[in-house]
């Protein structure tokens, strides 16, 4: 996974982190070597000692990156700036092995939106992932609930993964079929 592109890292504290693409978390003790392969979204993937791992961005510190600003959002926002926002969002999230978002992948399925009695909205989001048995499917749905969760005025993201229809490669979008030559 390495390549003359990965950029050199050195954790410059213990970290959390998520191995890909079995699931299983662990955690990388500070001056730990490795190289980024993939920084999408606000998330980093980290070849370390012939693994992969997850590093969410709420960590980037510790690896001597910025995290990403929070978002803004006027309180007045209408449903559909808000909903402009919550795609914005899902297409900040990855698939820690293949550097396209999960939107372009075709793997969200619905989307919707309410209010609570409460004033705050709620999001529904139903998606699927490339390969039913993959490991990282909980990882996803928690990228995907927390990075909601981040817009102002959504106080709750519900993300039910489902496999009917099943993904297929017909289901990215154009420009990532013809980024990955599956056409």
């Amino acid at each position: 996974m390495y390549s003359s592109s990965s950029e050199p890292v050195q954790f410059e504290r213990d970290c959390a982190a998520v191995m890909v693409p079995a699931g299983v978390s662990v955690n990388l003790p500070a001056g730990t070597y490795g190289y980024i392969t993939q920084a999408l979204g606000g998330s980093y993937t980290v070849f370390v000692e012939g693994n992969l791992f997850r590093i969410a961005g709420k960590d980037a510190d510790a690896l001597g990156k910025e995290p990403a600003e929070p978002l803004a959002l006027d309180e007045n926002a209408s449903d559909a700036q808000v909903e402009e926002l919550v795609w914005q969002q899902l297409r900040t999230c990855f698939d820690p092995e293949i550097p396209f978002n999960i939107v372009d992948l075709g793997l969200v399925y619905e989307v919707d939106m309410d209010h609570r009695d409460d004033g705050q909205r709620r999001v529904g989001v139903k998606m699927t992932l490339t390969a039913p048995g993959c490991g990282m499917g909980e990882i996803l749905v928690d990228d995907v609930r927390s990075k909601l969760e981040m817009i102002p005025t959504i106080a709750q993201a519900d993300v039910e993964l489902v496999f009917d229809p099943p993904w297929s490669p017909r289901m990215m979008s154009e420009a990532a079929r013809l980024e990955t030559g599956m056409l």
